[in-house]
C-alpha cells in the first residue's frame, strides 16, 4: 500500500492517506475532512461519511485534490 503524503493547493495543505483502490482519506490542515474516490481521469467523487456511497456532484475542490493525487503518483 502507498504511504501517506501531503499536497498543497492554493496555500492549503491536504494530507492524503491511501485506503484502497483509488480511495483516499483527506485531511485538510490536519483535520479529518473527507474521503474521495477516483471516477475518471478528470473526475473524482466525494464519499458520504456514513455510508461510503459516492456523491455524483461536480465538486471543484474534490477534483483539484484528485488531480494533485494523480500528479503525485506519477512523480
Amino acid at each position: 500500500m502507498q504511504e501517506p503524503f501531503d499536497i498543497e493547493i492554493n496555500g492549503i495543505t491536504y494530507s492524503i492517506f491511501p485506503e484502497g483502490e483509488d480511495i483516499y482519506a483527506v485531511f485538510k490542515e490536519g483535520e479529518d475532512y473527507l474521503r474521495i474516490q477516483k471516477d475518471t481521469e478528470s473526475h473524482w467523487l466525494k464519499l458520504d461519511p456514513e455510508t461510503e456511497m459516492p456523491f455524483f456532484d461536480n465538486d471543484e475542490e474534490v477534483n483539484n485534490i484528485g488531480r494533485e493525487i494523480g500528479n503525485y503518483k506519477e512523480s
